[in-house]
């Protein structure tokens, strides 16, 4: 496992994961993958579809996901909005 792609879901992020944070980490998966920091031009299309469909199966298994304990999704923002 790369070492610098952080845990998203609740309880280890206080809030939802943004997606900043997803993009990040589906970039950080797709280079340790590759073995590409950053790809030559003729492999930047492959590695940047690779890196959206990443983020994009990240951002189902994280709406996907029951957390035992965390508060629904709609809890949590009515939270974040009273303080």
């Amino acid at each position: 496992m790369c070492r610098s792609i952080k845990t998203l879901r609740p309880p280890v992020l206080p809030d939802e994961a943004t997606e900043d944070d997803i993009h990040a980490a589906a970039l950080q998966y797709v280079r340790k993958v590759s073995g590409f920091r950053a790809p030559a031009e003729h492999n930047r299309e492959v590695f940047e579809q690779a890196v959206e469909e990443i983020a994009d199966a990240t951002q189902r298994l994280l709406d996907g996901l029951e957390i035992r304990g965390a508060r629904p999704p709609r809890e949590r923002s009515a939270a974040s909005d009273a303080a």
